[in-house]
């Protein structure tokens, strides 16, 4: 079953990047008492994520917190190597967090797993955006495949 609004994250770790290394998180490290911004990406480095999702967080990050988001996260089926080093190639590393879902936890937990196994990928996460308070999910947005629209930061300052 997919997340819906409404529905409360679920309990999983995922792993950050500290100055003291990889580091756990819980959802209620990441989630509790806050209202964030969370999107999705099939893989760190590949061509749509990089040219144009994280981008577009970036750039609209200012206008996103002006609308009461407390704090913009991307997490992706890679690990938090991975993610780092994106995250320092996109120079996102001071508007967006990046939490790794190595495992796939977190995507199938929420019913958002997508097989990319004709691209060798193996199991990824869907591309999808959730605009969460307090752990409780407000907006949904899951790209049909292969999409770019509903997930993109515009169209979640269009929906604050």
């Amino acid at each position: 079953m997919v997340i819906q609004v409404g529905d409360t994250l679920p309990d999983v770790t995922f792993m950050t990047m500290t100055p003291d290394g990889p580091t756990p998180a819980s959802t209620d490290d990441v989630f509790k008492g806050r209202t964030v911004a969370l999107f999705s990406v099939p893989g760190a480095f590949t061509p749509t994520c990089s040219a144009k999702h994280l981008p577009g967080f970036i750039e609209k990050a200012s206008e996103l917190k002006a609308k009461g988001i407390d704090r913009i996260v991307c997490t992706a089926v890679n690990d938090i190597f991975v993610l780092d080093a994106w995250a320092k190639n996109q120079n996102a590393s001071d508007q967006v967090m990046m939490l790794a879902d190595g495992n796939a936890d977190f995507v199938r937990a929420l019913g958002l797993v997508m097989d990319g196994s004709k691209f060798g990928m193996g199991v990824r996460g869907q591309r999808f955006s959730l605009v969460v308070e307090d752990k409780v999910v407000k907006q949904v947005h899951v790209e049909e495949a292969g999409d770019f629209k509903v997930s993109s930061a515009e169209h979640m300052l269009d929906s604050l």
